[in-house]
């Protein structure tokens, strides 16, 4: 076996492990970071809100278009140089956009970094899933996931407490993180492809070397793959859902500033409630591990689990949005006080315990959907098709998260004449939440046709170990 500076002992293994989590985790603390700062930002570079929402929406489109062919290159090649590189690009946007002048600079950085955040998800996920046995894929993945939703967590977080008073100070922050990640990952080893697959270990461990490799040939068969087009498609409806949830701490912000708070308080009482609200993804491990035990009794289990928590998620949405909040924090207080008079108003204010109680519910179902569709790409595709599957249905995760998140904002523009601020803002968000109906449909197709596509890959992966 190949080994990395340190032999590839267990605990270089361990650190490699925690440094991919960790660039997992930032790379979604850049996408996180920008939405609690619309207004700031908008403000100083004089521009409606929209325009910034505009930005984050094509972001995430043009990131999952450079996951595609980042993911195409890893699949043919070395990978390590190719998270590097993407993850100091990320970084050098993150810097351009704290120095920013205007709000042309200010999407081009973004830009940039989108181009690096590409490489950082797709290549990412393809190495990882070389780590994991196929009876575990969904609790590693779960961890996976959740790295992703804490990183988004923490941008949101960072975003709103430290760019408070100045909005520039969390993306400077961010890129000294992104550099010592860089730095970090240097020391990871190597990582076989293929080398979690029961069908082909004694043939790797005997020094055979796993050599296929994607070619522009196999890309008809990628999408003749019936799953693989169920789980790609499913991401256009599911992140038009999820895409819109990055409005929830202007959500939030709204209502504050609607009950007499002034908009530096209402940013931070915003993020801190939307940070609270999104806990519920941690649940994300329970669904990995439901998807795990479910699919060693029938090949059809992880598709199922992925369904039905989607499809039970949407009533709970509904009501997280309309349910009224009564708001009662430290006016012009510092961001500390405000902070803790957010989290006691959880025991104190049954209205903000309610609230928090139906968002825990809505993001543990919606969060089975994660785990289970990493699971399933590894599931149903060899090891050397599973970066550029993810990155397709990257690709087409990114579109449904910028329809998502663009049209949610030209949606609340558009009911202000109808709905005054903050409803506005709650009718929108509930009707976009309605894409997780056809989401939850395609899941259930894939549950029946992954039986398939699951034994034709073990059927190939014993036909190679063959020959190795």
């Amino acid at each position: 076996m190949r080994r990395g500076g340190w032999g590839g002992s267990g605990a270089h293994r361990v650190y490699s492990v925690v440094v991919f989590v960790l660039l997992a985790s930032l790379d979604n603390v850049a996408i996180g970071l920008v939405p609690p700062l619309y207004g700031s930002i908008s403000d100083e570079f004089d521009v409606p809100q929209r325009l910034l929402g505009l930005v984050t929406a094509v972001s995430f489109l043009v990131s999952a278009v450079a996951a595609v062919g980042w993911a195409y290159v890893g699949d043919r090649g070395n990978r390590k140089p190719l998270l590097v590189v993407g993850t100091l690009l990320w970084a050098a946007g993150t810097g351009g956009s704290a120095a920013a002048v205007g709000y042309a600079t200010f999407l081009t950085a973004q830009l940039v970094a989108a181009v690096g955040l590409g490489a950082v998800g797709s290549v990412g996920y393809s190495v990882v899933t070389d780590l994991i046995s196929p009876r575990r894929r969904g609790l590693v993945m779960s961890f996976w996931g959740l790295s992703q939703g804490v990183g988004t967590l923490a941008g949101t977080l960072v975003g709103g407490l430290l760019g408070a008073v100045d909005w520039r100070r969390p993306f400077l922050v961010l890129t000294l993180v992104g550099l010592a990640a860089t730095a970090a990952y240097l020391f990871t080893y190597d990582i076989r492809r293929g080398q979690s697959e029961p069908e082909i270990a004694d043939a790797l461990a005997a020094g055979a070397e796993y050599d296929y490799r994607i070619s522009r040939a196999d890309l008809p068969r990628i999408l003749n793959r019936r799953t693989n087009r169920w789980l790609i498609l499913q991401g256009l409806t599911a992140q038009a859902a999820f895409g819109s949830l990055v409005w929830l701490p202007v959500l939030f912000a709204e209502r504050a500033e609607a009950q007499g708070y002034a908009p530096a308080t209402a940013i931070v009482v915003g993020t801190v409630f939307a940070t609270l609200f999104q806990l519920g993804g941690v649940l994300s491990i329970v669904g990995g591990l439901v998807g795990d035990a479910l699919q060693r009794r029938t090949p059809r289990g992880r598709a199922l689990v992925a369904a039905v928590g989607i499809l039970a998620a949407v009533p709970f949405y509904l009501v997280l949005f309309f349910v009224p909040m009564r708001i009662d924090v430290p006016d012009g207080g510092g961001t500390g006080a405000v902070v803790r008079a957010v989290l006691a108003s959880v025991v104190t204010e049954p209205t903000v315990g309610l609230s928090l109680l139906t968002a825990l519910l809505a993001l543990a179902l919606t969060s089975a959907n994660s785990p289970n569709w990493f699971a399933l790409i590894a599931d149903v595709n060899p090891p050397e098709h599973r970066g550029t599957v993810y990155s397709l249905g990257n690709l087409v995760n990114g579109v449904g998260r910028a329809a998502g998140n663009g049209l949610v904002g030209a949606a609340f523009h558009g009911l202000r004449a109808a709905f005054p601020p903050p409803l506005n803002y709650a009718v929108g968000l509930a009707a976009f939440q309605l894409f997780f109906v056809p989401t939850g449909v395609m899941y259930w197709l894939a549950s029946r046709t992954s039986p398939g596509d699951i034994a034709a890959v073990d059927d190939l992966l014993h036909t190679r170990a063959e020959r190795l």
